[in-house]
């Protein structure tokens, strides 16, 4: 066992040691403040019953349409950007508006426009993380050296030829950062939208937990989200980005 998950194993159990120690003297109800055993047989009964396990999949069909729609408009958009002057002084301005808006704000919008429906989460999800995307592709763009690009030239690349073969690989570090930083906003906006629109899901479940004011069904959700989000980063992006910067001699 690596030093580094010893550390980390370390750390969590003295954190779980210190909630059981506050559980212990009882400041608050355990409605409010549960114990982690309580917190751990909910768990274990969650997936016992498959609540949690469908749950999980409805929600990660919902970010897996949604973010894979992001990442195919997110990119063109951003590469377009990148390279044309006037997209960047017009549309340009406009994505670094709509990137400060709080995706939750366009739940009201996807709601008037959708209804009640899948539809409404899953423009959440996409608006959620599409701007993202964007000023990561947009950036990584700008930042090729323009001696790449004369040079690709000079032998001959042009059109598609010079985005697949230089452009995009050289802004592919930018790109990753984006598509990563897409991917937690995606993951925050469709959580969010369950939460507020009735349907299955792990969003659903916590708020559930919260309307029978039953806080292990609350904390182990959250448990369950955070575990995905770090699964994801961890096996998916973290692996990503270290290709990348090992491709790169970064690393």
């Amino acid at each position: 066992m690596s030093r580094r998950l010893t550390r980390l194993i370390l750390f969590y159990l003295i954190l779980t040691g210190l909630w059981q120690g506050l559980y212990s003297l009882r400041l608050w109800p355990e409605y409010i403040f549960p114990s982690p055993v309580g917190v751990l047989k909910t768990l274990v009964a969650g997936f016992e019953d498959k609540t949690f396990i469908i749950g999980i999949l409805i929600s990660m069909k919902r970010i897996l349409i949604g973010y894979g729609l992001s990442i195919v408009v997110g990119l063109g958009i951003g590469l377009l950007i990148g390279r044309v002057k006037l997209l960047d002084e017009t549309f340009g301005s406009l994505v670094l508006g709509l990137q400060a808006l709080p995706s939750i704000c366009w739940l009201p919008l996807a709601l008037l426009w959708f209804g009640l429906s899948e539809s409404a989460i899953l423009l959440v999800v996409i608006l959620g993380s599409l701007f993202s995307i964007i000023i990561g592709a947009d950036t990584g763009v700008k930042n090729v050296p323009p001696i790449y690009i004369r040079a690709a030239r000079t032998m001959g690349a042009k059109g598609l030829q010079l985005y697949t073969k230089v452009i995009i690989p050289a802004a592919l570090p930018s790109i990753i950062s984006g598509f990563k930083q897409g991917w937690s906003f995606a993951w925050r906006s469709l959580m969010a939208a369950e939460l507020l629109y009735v349907s299955l899901g792990l969003g659903h479940l916590l708020m559930m937990g919260r309307e029978l004011n039953d806080m292990n069904q609350v904390i182990a959700v959250m448990i369950v989200i955070i575990v995905i989000g770090v699964v994801v980063d961890r096996l998916i992006f973290a692996n990503v980005e270290n290709k990348v910067r090992e491709r790169w001699g970064l690393a």
